[in-house]
């Protein structure tokens, strides 16, 4: 795997990177939380082992930035000198961290970590691909979840994204739908300029005689 390191203690980052390169990683090394940064930016990487205690942007700020990114899921690893008492893992757990190690590394505990770090990282990729495909009715646009159950595409995206979901009905099908029906009951509705309604808030239905409008 390629693997990014920041450390600021120039001896503590020579053996990490001689012992990552000796398990056979491709290593870039940076000496900042802040280089470290800009580097995620410059060369995309999975793995980050990141000293906790570094002037500036330390470890667990650095985390936390990329976990705010949002962006490729990254395998954080966190080293300190610090007792790995169970204070320090909770805070460094709820800053994003998945893993921590304490300071000097053993290779032999290093290799263990990144071998779950590539596990990991490879289901992330299988569910990333998984979720690309969005299996949809041709027909009545259902979509089917993992549970192979059909449900309306606003209750799935609800379900995994937790949007909210305003219906509205957009000029053409006004024309082509609703305002026939309103006809039917004696009613020539335009449908409403920007003037006097905006579109986006236009919910018009009718439905069992009733005629329902913004």
């Amino acid at each position: 795997m390629k693997v990014l390191i920041a450390d600021d203690d120039p001896v503590a980052r020579l053996m990490l990177e001689s012992a990552l390169r000796s398990l056979g990683h491709e290593v870039v090394v940076t000496d900042s939380g802040e280089n470290a940064w800009q580097e995620l930016h410059r060369s995309p990487v999975r793995v980050v082992v990141s000293d906790w205690m570094m002037p500036g942007l330390n470890g667990l700020d650095l985390c936390r930035r990329i976990r705010s990114e949002g962006s490729e899921y990254v395998y954080f690893i966190l080293l300190t000198g610090l007792t790995a008492s169970q204070r320090n893992q909770l805070t460094a757990a709820d800053a994003g961290v998945d893993d921590f190690l304490s300071k000097p590394i053993n290779p032999q505990e290093l290799w263990r970590r990144l071998r779950v770090a590539g596990r990991i990282l490879d289901f992330t990729n299988q569910v990333r691909q998984l979720e690309s495909f969005l299996p949809i009715c041709s027909y009545c646009k259902q979509v089917r979840d993992d549970q192979d159950y059909w449900q309306q595409i606003e209750t799935y995206l609800n379900t995994r994204l937790g949007a909210a979901f305003s219906h509205v009905i957009c000029p053409s099908c006004y024309e082509s739908q609703v305002r026939p029906q309103l006809r039917a009951y004696g009613v020539d509705t335009p449908y409403p300029t920007a003037s006097a309604v905006h579109p986006a808030l236009v919910c018009t239905s009718v439905s069992a005689g009733r005629i329902a409008g913004p």
